[in-house]
């Protein structure tokens, strides 16, 4: 069996987890047609390079061409924005790539390959662009998720990056070698991008919300005046007495409807007045949360786990270490009374 196609069993596999454990949630779906894409392109590349399927040579660099615009969107849900920009302008991301490479097939197909090299890069350099406020710029993406899904967003752009430097390899193997290496070139590429992109897609897709029953009107602006202190003050004082960090679902779009603060200036007054981002700054407060019930109950590790908000065993040991330096169990056990 070509390689691609274990790459796209690979990738429906996480394609059919992610859509069971959201059935009822399509927060996620631009992840979802992501996946679903790299599923279309492996199977694409393998029947052009396992089984010669000439028919398909036109059909992949559309697929290529839609593939970067597709990571954007999707990681770009991550980020807040007004929802009738966002269908608006998702056509205007995939129209303007797919139209050019379809417009380069027909007129200047030699140039094809060297236009998917600037767009991956481009895309990339977007996406880091995205992300350059670290992980609050992702200020839909639940706190306890904002850390996994800008990990996801950095292999992300280094996987198109890595695509358009396979491709690269690719326009030089035609041009020194005659394309003799191309079909291995193509099927590592493959394997190193997608599955990549469709990892990142599976991290990313679990951190989205499930989507409120009613949604908040905006909150009045804040005066530019307004003390970082004061705003700190506030986050925390609604922190201690409505314990809003064992909202499963809390992100910092949430936090701001809930405080009448605007999230970025929530964002700069904790990163100043902490040095923390604010997924670090709630998952704290969700660790000394944790703490107290271990040492005053004997509830069971995980059900403190779900009690103090946290949603996966691995992100609360991480978190829980990296606030007290041991494990939960080991903290039990130093602390008992």
């Amino acid at each position: 069996m070509p390689l691609p196609f274990v790459v796209a069993l690979l990738l429906a596999i996480l394609f059919v987890t992610l859509l069971r454990r959201n059935d009822e949630n399509w927060t996620n779906r631009p992840f979802l047609a992501l996946i679903a894409l790299c599923v279309v392109q492996s199977v694409c590349v393998g029947l052009r390079w396992g089984y010669g399927f000439t028919e398909v040579r036109f059909l992949l660099p559309v697929l290529a061409a839609a593939l970067p615009p597709l990571v954007y969107a999707s990681f770009r849900s991550l980020v807040r924005g007004d929802d009738r920009f966002r269908s608006r302008w998702i056509y205007l991301v995939f129209a303007g790539p797919v139209a050019l490479v379809i417009l380069l097939i027909i007129a200047w197909p030699i140039l094809i390959d060297a236009a998917l090299i600037v767009l991956y890069v481009a895309y990339a350099f977007v996406l880091l662009n995205m992300g350059r406020a670290g992980p609050d710029a992702l200020d839909e993406a639940r706190f306890e998720g904002a850390l996994p899904a800008y990990r996801a967003l950095q292999i992300a752009a280094g996987a198109l990056c890595a695509s358009a430097l396979f491709d690269l390899i690719v326009l030089l193997d035609f041009e020194w070698a005659k394309g003799a290496n191309v079909a291995a070139l193509v099927s590592s590429a493959n394997i190193l991008g997608l599955m990549l992109l469709g990892l990142a897609a599976s991290v990313a897709g679990r951190t989205q919300p499930e989507p409120e029953t009613k949604r908040d009107a905006e909150p009045p602006g804040v005066p530019a005046s307004a003390e970082d202190r004061d705003i700190l003050a506030r986050i925390e004082s609604m922190m201690l007495t409505q314990k809003l960090y064992r909202d499963e679902n809390l992100n910092l779009t949430r936090l701001a409807r809930r405080a009448g603060i605007p999230a970025r200036r929530i964002s700069g007054a904790i990163n100043r007045l902490t040095a923390k981002n604010v997924s670090q700054y709630v998952n704290d407060h969700r660790i000394a949360e944790a703490c107290r019930l271990l040492k005053d109950t004997d509830h069971a590790v995980t059900a403190v786990m779900f009690e103090s908000g946290f949603q996966t065993k691995s992100n609360f040991n991480r978190e829980f270490r990296r606030v007290t330096g041991l494990s939960p169990v080991a903290w039990r056990e130093q602390n008992a009374a």
